[in-house]
């Protein structure tokens, strides 16, 4: 990296999103970044970030900060997605790089957007996707895949919390760490194939709901869905509502020709490998053991993400997981309500950028 000193700030709107998981704390022990100043409508909460973060200047409207302010990196900090697109905007426009908390975005015109905004200005967009590629230790985990730690790779299994949100809410929300990972490791998808059913029948347009959160359009308390890899992996991904031991279900399978990768919790702390090319629960001297990865660093995601939007942007290269992986991500989603919809396999990218839920509604789909 360079010896430039980066001047960072963050976007925040408490009782609306909040700072999303610790979004304006993401700078802290990076000595090369002076975090400058923090927005927030809200004078409690913006108060108390201001002492959390250090800031040296706090303003009530992110606009007046962003003219104000001489600033190259800006933190996206609320989990709401209804005001994602002006705030990314807003940043881009005022020449910052964007970190951003997931999801990307709620509709891929939104995503487009952005992504074209950046893109033209020169800017790199990065997406807090920790439970995805920038889990810690993946990097390592993708190199032992490469490399043939497993054989050659044939599917992927991934799984959402599986609880009260199971179905479209947990796929939003959960399921697009699962598919970070899946891009990050196997590269794009070609094509997916989904079922989604509410109560145990296809759903309707009345189904069609928003979530706990402002996340767009959802639909769904079971989903199974389908993904072709352009690399030839087999992707799945599963929620269902309200079940048994939901903590532990989320996470992923990785099944090689010579040995499969258990990771549960959406880190690789407790991840486990199965060094044998099938499966015999009967044969008990067939073991799972500890999966041991090289060159994990011992710092936490923040940084990680972090360190990665800078040397993006000192190499102009794209991030891990940038702004273009976020829309990706969001056609892995919201090709699932329109293969369920069309009951057709949905090829990537998606032709028709309106959501599916919207247009099912109003009778265009």
């Amino acid at each position: 990296m360079s010896d430039k000193v980066y001047r960072a700030a963050a976007i925040g709107r408490t009782g609306g999103g909040n700072y999303g998981h610790g979004f304006h704390l993401a700078f802290k022990g990076l000595e090369n970044v002076e975090f400058v100043s923090v927005a927030d409508p809200d004078d409690e909460g913006r108060e108390k970030t201001r002492i959390e973060t250090g800031a040296q200047r706090a303003y009530a409207d992110y606009h007046e900060m962003l003219a104000t302010e001489d600033l190259d990196i800006v933190s996206v900090c609320p989990r709401w997605l209804d005001q994602r697109l002006e705030m990314v905007l807003a940043c881009i426009e005022s020449g910052c790089h964007v970190y951003s908390e997931k999801p990307f975005t709620m509709r891929l015109e939104d995503g487009d957007a952005m992504v074209e905004a950046a893109e033209r200005a020169g800017l790199k967009i990065a997406l807090g996707h920790f439970n995805g590629a920038y889990m810690v230790g993946a990097p390592s985990l993708k190199r032992m895949l490469d490399e043939g730690g497993i054989g050659q790779i044939q599917a992927i299994y991934s799984h959402g919390k599986h609880d009260h949100r199971g179905g479209g809410e947990d796929m939003m929300d959960l399921g697009t760490h699962m598919f970070s990972m899946m891009l990050y490791l196997f590269g794009d998808a070609a094509w997916m194939f989904a079922n989604v059913t509410y109560k145990g029948r296809d759903i309707t347009p009345e189904d069609a709901h928003e979530g706990t959160e402002p996340l767009g359009l959802l639909a769904g308390d079971s989903i199974d869905s389908y993904y072709a890899f352009k690399s030839g992996v087999a992707g799945f991904f599963d929620s269902r509502k309200d079940q048994v031991g939901v903590s532990k279900r989320y996470g992923m399978e990785i099944v090689g020709s010579e040995g499969t990768i258990s990771i549960r919790g959406g880190t690789l702390d407790n991840a486990v490998i199965y060094p044998y090319p099938l499966w015999m629960p009967s044969d008990t001297s067939q073991k799972w053991e500890p999966l041991k990865l090289d060159d994990i660093p011992d710092y936490g995601r923040h940084k990680i993400a972090i360190m990665d939007l800078i040397d993006a942007i000192e190499n102009d290269r794209e991030p891990r997981c940038s702004g273009r992986d976020g829309v990706k991500i969001m056609e892995m989603v919201l090709g699932a309500y329109e293969s369920q919809i069309t009951g057709q396999r949905i090829a990537f990218p998606i032709e028709n950028r309106k959501h599916p839920l919207e247009r099912f509604q109003s009778g265009e789909l």
